[in-house]
């Protein structure tokens, strides 16, 4: 749900006319009831919505027939899979509805309240620990029964970015003993931070690092060592979770086919890259399999599966953004804003990234 009962009511208190669609935020256990005392108004049917809404919350990209619904002038702000959108784009365009695609809020101070990538993905890395813990025929923490003492489940994060991070913290709460590899040099310390151990501090380099703070993508040199590390590492843990992303740019394969070979017997692989191509080179889109042993899970939308509070925070990071947007109760869109100038793709009849 792009914007739950606390946001509506922070919007319709700011002077702002809030429209729920019927029904909408029930998957998500924000009933309608919920909306209507903040002062929103419950609307039967989303077409309304698009015909009479100045400013369009989604959290998916709009369809062609959600855009030609839509009235001339308004504007949709939702994920847009850039890379992805230009066909979807064009008829935004020719419509005149402009568009802000979320993935692309600048990676700055003031913008950090607006980030739905790193909310969504706090709440990626949550869920992937607790999918791998179920899918593991092991305890994950360390347990003396009078059976005797049961050792902890090892652990190993590959890539320490948001949902990486947020991986090993549940984890280490889970009990497990938990190690974690980056190339970026602000990783490791952040690693440690958690109570995580830090695997080839060797190919940490400042170079490996975008001025957005995503690593870049590795020359054929630097991936050879990476694997190779990964290789000597994987073969004596119970539980990986892989989260390695380029933006704009398909998922690196750090877990090979002969590295999942050499991996234990019931271990587990959860794959938050799979979406973009995948690190695991077995990992399938929405499907698990198994192969030499091992389960390879390639989950999907992870985030509506924690669908309460993945609302709250992205319907809090709309509200921020909306916040920045509405001047004088009118959106403004200005193109030379650092934050909206980043995030726009259609304005003005005319595809502008």
């Amino acid at each position: 749900m792009a914007l739950p009962p606390d946001s509506a009511g922070r919007l319709v208190k700011s002077g702002l006319e809030v429209a729920v669609q019927r029904g909408a935020g029930l998957n998500a256990g924000f009933r309608d009831d919920a909306y209507a005392a903040v002062g929103a108004t419950i609307v039967p049917d989303a077409r309304e919505i698009f015909a009479t809404g100045q400013v369009i919350a989604k959290v998916q990209p709009p369809t062609a027939d959600e855009v030609g619904a839509m009235s001339e002038g308004a504007s949709v702000i939702s994920l847009m899979r850039p890379g992805q959108h230009q066909e979807i784009a064009s008829v935004l365009a020719r419509h005149n509805v402009s568009a802000l695609a979320l993935e692309l809020v600048p990676r700055i101070t003031r913008a950090q309240s607006m980030d739905v990538l790193s909310s969504q993905s706090t709440v990626a890395g949550y869920k992937a620990v607790l999918l791998g813990a179920a899918e593991l025929g092991k305890f994950l923490p360390m347990l003396t029964t009078a059976a005797g003492n049961i050792s902890p489940a090892r652990v190993f994060v590959i890539g320490a970015g948001v949902s990486g991070l947020q991986a090993i913290a549940t984890a280490r709460r889970l009990g497990g003993v938990v190690s974690a590899f980056d190339v970026r040099p602000a990783a490791r310390e952040q690693v440690q931070s958690l109570g995580a151990s830090f695997v080839a501090t060797e190919l940490v380099s400042a170079s490996a690092e975008t001025a957005g703070g995503y690593a870049r993508a590795q020359t054929n040199e630097e991936q050879e060592r990476t694997l190779s590390a990964i290789a000597g590492h994987i073969k004596d843990v119970d539980l990986v979770i892989t989260t390695a992303q380029i933006p704009g740019r398909p998922a690196p394969t750090l877990i090979t086919a002969d590295m999942v070979r050499t991996m234990r017997a019931g271990s587990v692989i959860v794959d938050l890259a799979v979406e973009t191509g995948g690190n695991c080179e077995l990992s399938k889109l929405g499907e698990t399999v198994h192969a030499h042993d091992v389960t390879i899970m390639g989950p999907v939308n992870l985030p509506s599966s924690v669908a309460f509070h993945a609302s709250q925070m992205f319907g809090r990071n709309i509200l921020a953004l909306l916040q920045h947007l509405v001047k004088d109760g009118a959106i403004v869109l200005d193109p030379a804003d650092e934050i909206t100038g980043a995030m726009l793709v259609v304005h003005q009849g005319k595809v502008v990234k």
